[in-house]
């Protein structure tokens, strides 16, 4: 973290008349908990702030303190740009490179507002003005409390703003599952279950409060779509866009359905590849030292974290498995050091 950052950040939100908050597209927990979490803290401070997110929210965050008052870029374009247009600081949370920001790339790029990137993730592209970043903790959500405490205004913090900090922590960590073995994440933790925030209600508004059809796509997805590999400890499963049509499936409802590949025994790497809107998502997943980020920037036009990665491409639904299956090989040798 380069010296001085937070007086920089300080001194940038003193002068700030409006604030912008803004997350990548097809925003997950820790984007929403993060922007809402920031949301709270500069109304809390007096400050005028607004939160733009490029596509829709998932079912599942639909009851989280604030979220009403976010815009969604696809549905109200008009009232997105202004919002972009009339900022006077311009804050990224979640994401590592402009062009995750949609269709809102461009205008984001004509800004004139200071520009301020909250986020944790590796390879980073340098297109703000501020950098409050680092990869060694659990999620942006961790990050912006570590920001609010530094700023001297942890008495700021309320349980609406910690409640959404512990979405952000949990939905990054599976459940503190993995990426969370340091104790400044329980620290955090701590602070937040002080505000009175009701960890166990929050996991149960997260994890279950499925609908009929995601509890029927999940099945689905593990009784005919599971594909594994065994000679390669790599299992993956892909649905096409016809597939998700017939369950009804909402943006949010694969939501975690890669990390069942990871439960097989011999299984390190894993993968969900899903067909949407002319766009193939990639979600990849490991366990121990085999790095899937590096896979998703060499191969998959994407990027993320050592065992959690992600990328995009624009080719036929056939053709990317088929490209997926092609890559695995390729990467051998590391799997089955992996597997041993």
């Amino acid at each position: 973290m380069e010296k001085n950052i937070t007086d920089k950040i300080q001194k940038a939100l003193s002068h700030a008349g409006n604030v912008c908050i803004l997350t990548h597209t097809n925003p997950d927990g820790d984007a929403i908990g993060s922007a809402l979490a920031m949301f709270h803290w500069l109304k809390g401070k007096g400050m005028h702030a607004s939160v733009i997110v490029p596509t829709s929210i998932p079912d599942f965050l639909a009851w989280m303190p604030g979220i009403k008052e976010i815009v969604v870029y696809e549905d109200d374009k008009s009232l997105s740009m202004q919002h972009l247009q009339e900022a006077d600081v311009l804050i990224c949370v979640d994401f590592n490179a402009a062009d995750r920001l949609d269709e809102m790339e461009q205008t984001f790029e004509n800004s004139i507002a200071t520009k301020i990137l909250i986020d944790h993730h590796i390879e980073r592209e340098h297109f703000c003005d501020l950098e409050y970043t680092t990869t060694k903790v659990s999620s942006t959500a961790e990050l912006i409390h570590q920001l609010i405490v530094e700023c001297g205004e942890k008495h700021l913090l309320t349980n609406e703003i910690g409640s959404c900090l512990y979405v952000g922590i949990m939905t990054d960590t599976g459940s503190f599952s993995y990426a969370c073995n340091n104790e400044s994440t329980f620290r955090a933790m701590a602070d937040i279950i002080a505000l009175g925030v009701d960890g166990e209600q929050i996991h149960r508004l997260i994890y279950d409060t499925y609908s009929e059809e995601r509890i029927r796509l999940l099945g689905y997805c593990l009784s005919e779509k599971l594909v594994v590999l065994p000679e390669y400890g790599t299992a993956y499963i892909a649905l096409s866009a016809a597939e998700l049509e017939r369950f009804h499936s909402k943006n949010g409802d694969t939501e975690g359905v890669v990390n069942y590949t990871l439960g097989i025994k011999g299984i390190v790497f894993g993968a969900l590849i899903t067909e949407r809107s002319g766009r193939i998502k990639i979600s990849l997943r490991s366990k121990g030292n085999f790095n899937v980020n590096q896979i998703a920037g060499a191969h998959f036009n994407g990027g993320g974290h050592k065992n959690a990665s992600g990328g995009d491409l624009y080719c036929s639904f056939e053709e990317a498995i088929k490209l997926f299956r092609s890559v695995v090989p390729m990467y051998g040798a590391e799997l089955k050091k992996a597997i041993e």
